[in-house]
């Protein structure tokens, strides 16, 4: 093809046709152009294919990660739940009589009331876009703000948690060991259950809500993490 071009050009300086070179030479040129215009049109379109078969991976494990966090925070939220409602029968029941309160019915009433969760879900794939390149593939561009405002969002829920675990492990635990059974048997001749009509037990239940009540309904945490948690499984879904 370069020979064909060549020779053409070389007949028409023989033939001293200056004209009809000049023409010959700008319409080659235009010809080269529109060569390198379309070969880089492909590359791009290839670039492009390439790009958006890689979004779509990432999509689709993101969309699986957030399913799966969403069921666990779901298991999260409702141990919360259940405790909060243990305190509620513990706080109707004040103020106890330890000589006529039934015994049998207070093991029932304990369970999940020392117990502490919190939400730790699975982040790899989120932290593997948002600190890596492949972040830039993520073209949905609300996506892409909830992605980076995450961490805070999960952290803000957190701290509700962690201070509600806190005073579980330091203050309830304590109490609850030094005055009763383990397993809750009320029972046991070695337990004085007098300490159930105490205001300090009493007020033990009580803050033990009021934690419980940062979690589950005071602020936004909870419901913003919801709301975050669905937005992005439905923003995520590959199909």
């Amino acid at each position: 093809m370069i020979n064909f071009f060549k020779k053409i050009r070389q007949k028409f300086i023989t033939q001293n046709k200056f004209n009809q070179y000049l023409l010959y030479a700008i319409g080659e040129i235009i010809l080269v152009m529109v060569g390198i215009l379309l070969a880089l049109q492909v590359s791009n379109w290839n670039q492009q294919r390439v790009a958006s078969n890689k979004e779509k991976v990432l999509l689709s494990e993101l969309h699986q990660e957030f399913i799966e966090n969403k069921e666990q925070f779901r298991v999260v939220v409702s141990n919360h739940q259940l405790a909060f409602d243990i305190c509620d029968k513990w706080i109707a029941m004040f103020p106890i009589d330890p000589k006529t309160v039934n015994l049998d019915s207070l093991p029932i009433r304990s369970a999940g009331l020392q117990k502490r969760w919190t939400f730790n879900p699975s982040q790899g794939i989120i932290n593997s876009l948002v600190s890596t390149s492949s972040f830039e593939l993520i073209s949905n561009r609300e996506l892409r703000k909830l992605l980076v405002s995450w961490n805070d969002v999960l952290l803000d829920f957190q701290e509700d948690e962690l201070n509600s675990k806190k005073y579980v492990m330091e203050i309830l635990n304590p109490f609850m060991n030094k005055y009763f059974h383990y397993k809750a048997n009320y029972s046991d001749p070695r337990l004085d259950i007098s300490i159930l009509a105490s205001a300090e037990f009493e007020n033990l239940i009580w803050q033990r809500k009021e934690y419980l009540l940062d979690i589950l309904s005071r602020g936004y945490e909870l419901s913003r993490i919801q709301k975050t948690i669905n937005r992005i499984i439905e923003l995520s879904n590959p199909e």
